[in-house]
């Protein structure tokens, strides 16, 4: 017969009875977990607690190996390591256990050992648990001692995994003071070199596999390593909620993305690096790129790692990431109102590039006109033999001439022959002493004398003569001085004219050069104004365009992150859904199987209590045959009581109807006789 039990059962192992529990999840059935090899069930003591609970390992035909009894024999010391309680074991066998095997011939070759409390970490990763960075710091330091304790010892589990891994941390049920934070269960292939090789290996499970030695099976002192790496690495991480969020479902790697360049290997390693430290961060690395599992790193180097880490790093991260969290949220609505600001923006800039266009084409057309008609002037200028006029003009048209340009090599050449020629004009000009036999001034004087000294030759003679000659000399003598000093009064004046009215003209030159200089500063400075006006309008455009661009950018960044949030809210959803769905099928079947067992428990129960009720009339019958009248009547009201308890189902089986009719007309009266029926 199978071994199918239900829950209340009861089971009696080594002269102990037990009871077999009830899954807290589906009440109705049997607490029985199923892995790889077996069927594992809850056994409770019935005079102990929930605390002295057992496991009862069925295993598979292909699994039920003799051998067992020796490997357990060698892993009952290992018990006394922390997270190795499962390896106290006692083998159920024909020897000691016959009755009962021979009762259920499954019961060949299992396995009682103490039942673990608690979740699993399959149940973690699957559940989408987040934990607490201190969780997470405890959970990886236990899971590295357990196997640095284990590697200490030459031992190996061999199928290191997420179902295999038990988390007695999360238990609702106070366990024992002995028991480990994390605890190893299915420790059937556990490696020791005192232990046989298996018949069958297991190849490890998807997810923890190294892909290069996939294909080998592990028994060796190195199987854990690899896979031990990414449960660590997966206990770190699983505090952190974008590595939650990116679980592939059933364990954080696919498979398939095993020892690979992923996008989830990339996350994790950058999550241990910033929330635990390059040193964790590099470990797995390592592990990650090895080529063979002894190249991975001990458990040992995890645990002294681990031994030296706080939570102080990650909290701060995740503070980090919650301030960031709370900015963003804080500028979604200025990123509104930034967009909004943006599209008017644009067409401003639009309406300003088109009049920034037109404008400028405006005064490109009112500057050419300015230097043609500057240039024409100029030469107009040098060719009235006005080179000063014409140096200025040239030097005020010289800042409307754009650079390297035909007409600034012309206007500079003509500026460059006006300066030279100007100052050879100007050192020509310079004073030269002039004689003073040659000046203006002897040289009157001298006429007059030659005139005087011509007309007074016959006068002289005539003085001699006559005394009235003398004062005629006299008189033009005197004459004479009067002109002479009157020309030198007409000459002193002319000279002063002369010299104020060169002084004016110098002035007024002067006057004009300055008039000239400043109105050539002005125009200077209105060009230049322009141009840096013109440059800062400019500017401003290309600033308009560059902001634009930027917003532009951000704006179409914040809808790929809008729409990828969406994304993974969909998937999200989806998973939930898909999750929810799943145990809505689960709950029906199993409420379908509940409802079954009730009906064939049921069926049962009535076909035994027909045969009861047969066998109670038979009784009254043959006791009234054999004048036992109280005896009679016992079995009658048995008969009755039987039949109240179901009388619409009884009334309709065979003659249990006619039975009860006769059974009602006896205990009526005594002496009545019953049929026989």
């Amino acid at each position: 017969m199978s071994f199918q039990p239900n829950p209340g059962d009861e089971v009696v192992i080594n002269d102990i009875v037990y009871t077999i529990g009830q899954h807290p999840a589906a009440p109705g059935l049997a607490y029985a977990q199923a892995g790889r090899q077996g069927i594992v069930y809850q056994l409770i003591p019935r005079r102990g607690s929930i605390h002295g609970a057992k496991a009862l390992k069925v295993f598979f035909p292909k699994f039920r190996i003799p051998a067992m009894v020796y490997q357990s024999e060698h892993m009952e010391p290992y018990s006394e390591l922390p997270g190795l309680q499962v390896c106290k074991r006692e083998v159920l066998t024909p020897e000691r256990n016959g009755a009962l095997i021979g009762e259920h011939p499954d019961l060949l070759y299992a396995v009682l050992m103490p039942w673990v409390q608690g979740l699993t970490w399959f149940d973690v990763i699957s559940d989408q648990k987040q934990l607490t960075a201190e969780e997470s710091l405890k959970l990886a330091r236990a899971l590295a001692g357990t196997g640095s304790a284990m590697e200490q010892r030459g031992l190996a589990h061999c199928d290191m995994s997420a179902p295999n891994v038990m988390i007695p941390f999360f238990s609702e049920v106070q366990n024992s003071a002995l028991t480990s934070a994390v605890e190893l269960v299915d420790v059937e292939q556990m490696y020791s070199s005192k232990m046989d090789r298996p018949d069958a290996l297991l190849a490890g499970s998807p997810g923890y596999a190294a892909h290069r030695t996939v294909h080998s099976g592990l028994w060796s002192s190195y199987a854990d390593r690899f896979a031990g790496a990414v449960i660590i690495a997966e206990m770190l991480c699983w505090s952190d909620p974008v590595i939650v969020e990116k679980a592939w479902g059933e364990s954080y790697f696919d498979q398939h993305e095993m020892q690979t360049s992923s996008e989830r290997y990339f996350a994790m390693s950058s999550s241990l690096e910033q929330r635990w430290g390059s040193k964790l961060s590099d470990l797995f690395i390592r592990a990650w790129e090895s080529h063979d599992l002894s190249s991975c790193p001990t458990f040992g180097e995890w645990y002294i790692a681990l031994a030296a880490t706080n939570t102080q790093q990650a909290d701060a991260h995740m503070a980090a990431l919650a301030e960031a969290e709370a900015d963003m949220a804080a500028s979604s609505e200025a990123d509104e109102l930034a967009v909004q600001a943006n599209e008017e923006a644009s067409k401003d800039v639009k309406q300003d590039a088109v009049a920034g266009n037109t404008l400028s084409a405006k005064q490109a057309k009112d500057q050419e006109a300015v230097v043609n008609r500057l240039f024409l002037q100029a030469r107009a200028l040098e060719d009235e033999d006005k080179p000063a006029a014409a140096l200025e003009v040239y030097r005020s048209l010289y800042h409307f001439i754009p650079d390297n340009s035909a007409m600034q090599t012309e206007v500079d050449a003509a500026i460059k022959e006006l300066d030279a020629k100007m100052n050879a004009k100007n050192e020509s000009a310079e004073p030269v002493p002039i004689p003073f036999y040659r000046s203006r001034k002897f040289m009157i004087s001298s006429a007059v004398l030659i005139v005087l000294l011509a007309g007074g030759v016959p006068t002289v003679k005539i003085l001699a003569d006559q005394s009235e000659v003398k004062q005629q000399e006299a008189a033009r003598l005197a004459e004479a001085k009067a002109i002479k000093d009157a020309a030198d009064a007409k000459i002193k004046q002319e000279e002063a004219e002369k010299q104020k009215a060169a002084e004016a003209a110098k002035l007024e030159a002067e006057e004009k050069k300055k008039l000239a200089e400043k109105k050539k500063q002005e125009e200077a400075s209105k060009a230049l104004k322009a141009k840096y006006d013109k440059q800062a309008k400019y500017e401003a455009y290309l600033a308009k365009q560059e902001q634009q661009k930027k917003e532009s950018a951000r704006k179409a960044l914040q809808s790929k992150y809008e729409q990828q949030a969406k994304y993974e809210a969909y998937l999200a959803w989806k998973k939930e859904n898909d999750a929810k769905i799943a145990k809505q099928k689960a709950a029906a079947e199993a409420q379908r199987k509940q409802q079954l067992a009730q009906k064939e428990a049921l069926k049962k129960k009535r076909a035994q209590n027909v045969v009861t009720l047969i066998a109670s009339y038979n009784k009254a019958y043959n006791a009234q045959k054999g004048r036992k009248t109280s005896n009679a009547l016992a079995y009658a009201r048995d008969f009755k009581n039987l039949y109240n308890t179901d009388a619409s189902y009884f009334k309709g089986v065979g003659k249990v109807a006619a039975r009860m009719s006769a059974i009602n007309k006896f205990l009526g009266n005594s002496k009545y006789s019953l049929p026989d029926l």
